[in-house]
């Protein structure tokens, strides 16, 4: 029987792939030749998973991965119609970001309300300035986002004393549902977007959603940029409507250095780098490795996307 092929996408640095050494023949596509190997691939690593080439590649009849992985926790820049409709099974790399993205959000609420980037201001400015911070036991958190991701950043900020509501897409026990959103919000001191990027949560966080927001609360987005209207959020910031905001995911990435959201008042900028710890991937590498011997014995793969949902879905969640 011939060995398998594996498709890597943009593999550079390569993934770690060493037990697979003489069970897989494994080959390597850039987004131009992506569209011509599809049809010798029986899988397909999405190694570049900040890439469209796959959305882009798919549409077409003929041969086709069987199944598609990507070593990210959202799909949105991989799924096609072409693709949700086909039988190729879509897994993503849910178990790797959760902890360090929530220990990203606790280092941003506790920067946020001890004003740590003033103080650093201050400091290159050779300036004292007494100032006082603000106490986060005890202040009020909503996280809207309840996959794995959010659940993570929820016990982090409540181990805070923050008392942390999660919002889903629907009400279950410990989760609050979509209606109960805006009056959350409205009451929260810290808000946390973690959610997928679907149709249904496009641009989710707009003016109006921004306008419930208390005038002291902060803003925090580690989903997917396009959650959030950047120029509702610039002009929230700019007219004081809330106290600040911190961004690790934008609209369009990299962020232009010519961008006016650079310079927005109380807004910190990070380059979509909160799940990204030493050794991220060659975790992310050993992630599919399992994953693959698994696949290579028939054996039921962990991380199923509904690709119709576009996220795993709560019954294949691990309990907290």
């Amino acid at each position: 029987m011939a060995e398998p092929t594996l498709l890597v996408l943009n593999a550079d640095p390569p993934p770690r792939l060493g037990r697979l050494t003489g069970k897989v023949r494994v080959e390597y596509a850039d987004e131009e030749s992506l569209a011509a190997r599809l049809p010798e691939a029986d899988v397909l690593l999405v190694w570049d998973f900040a890439s469209d080439a796959v959305r882009l590649a798919w549409p077409g009849e003929g041969p086709r991965p069987r199944w598609v992985h990507t070593p990210s926790a959202g799909v949105d820049r991989l799924l096609c119609p072409e693709l949700a409709a086909s039988d190729t099974v879509v897994t993503n790399a849910r178990g790797i970001f959760e902890q360090p993205i929530a220990e990203y959000v606790a280092a941003l609420v506790l920067a946020m309300a001890k004003d740590l980037p003033g103080t650093l201001d201050l400091q290159r400015r050779h300036e004292w300035r007494h100032r006082e911070g603000l106490g986060v036991a005890g202040s009020r958190g909503v996280v809207v986002g309840a996959g794995p991701i959010g659940r993570a950043v929820a016990g982090t900020l409540r181990a805070l004393g923050v008392a942390t509501a999660i919002v889903g897409r629907q009400a279950r026990p410990g989760i609050h549902g979509e209606r109960d959103l805006d009056p959350l919000l409205a009451r929260a001191d810290w808000v946390v977007c973690a959610a997928p990027l679907t149709r249904a949560t496009v641009g989710m966080f707009d003016a109006r959603r921004f306008g419930l927001m208390q005038p002291s609360a902060r803003f925090v987005n580690v989903g997917r940029g396009p959650l959030v209207v950047e120029a509702d959020l610039v002009d929230a910031l700019n007219k004081r409507w809330i106290a600040g905001a911190a961004l690790d995911v934008f609209e369009s990435e990299p962020l232009a250095p010519d961008s006016a959201v650079w310079d927005v008042p109380g807004l910190i900028v990070s380059p979509h780098m909160s799940g990204d710890t030493v050794g991220w991937r060659d975790r992310l590498g050993e992630q599919f490795v399992e994953m693959y011997e698994l696949w290579a014995a028939g054996e039921p793969l962990p991380n199923v996307v509904d690709k119709k949902r576009g996220y795993v879905p709560m019954h294949d969640l691990s309990p907290d």
